[in-house]
């Protein structure tokens, strides 16, 4: 059981259950909402990494002897729903996803160039300073 604080002023007070988190992961899930596609025009130009064969070939050097500085494009996905558990501390969450990149060529055919399957664990800590809600996210696995 939770226990609530009692209200010393006026306040807001949010608490949200593990069952609730987990359900509205399931409801995402099943509906198909934890679905992405990211292209170089969805990152910001200052993002380390852009989404190139010649910028991919430190991973995968075939590609750009293959496809010489072309665009790629990711699509991002959820293959099981996320696990969400709160604890006094943080937010702890396991996510199981995939993410497949195709390369783009003149005639915007997506030639397939590599499939990965990511699952991580993660823990969040939302804080709050003044008047904002802020947290972290730090991968523990």
């Amino acid at each position: 059981p939770v226990v609530l604080p009692a209200a010393q002023e006026p306040m807001l007070l949010l608490a949200v259950t593990e069952f609730v988190a987990n359900s509205a992961a399931f409801v995402y899930f099943t509906a198909g909402a934890l679905r992405r596609n990211i292209s170089s025009d969805t990152l910001p130009r200052r993002f380390p990494i852009q989404l190139r064969t010649k910028n991919m070939g430190l991973f995968v050097p075939q590609l750009q002897e293959l496809y010489p500085d072309r665009p790629m494009e990711l699509q991002l996905w959820a293959r099981q729903q996320p696990l969400l558990s709160c604890h006094p501390d943080a937010l702890h969450g396991a996510l199981f996803g995939s993410a497949e990149a195709f390369v783009v060529l003149p005639n915007a055919i997506r030639v397939p160039a590599f499939l990965l399957n990511i699952d991580a664990n993660v823990t969040g800590k939302p804080t709050i300073a003044g008047n904002r809600l802020r947290g972290t996210v730090k991968l523990t696995g």
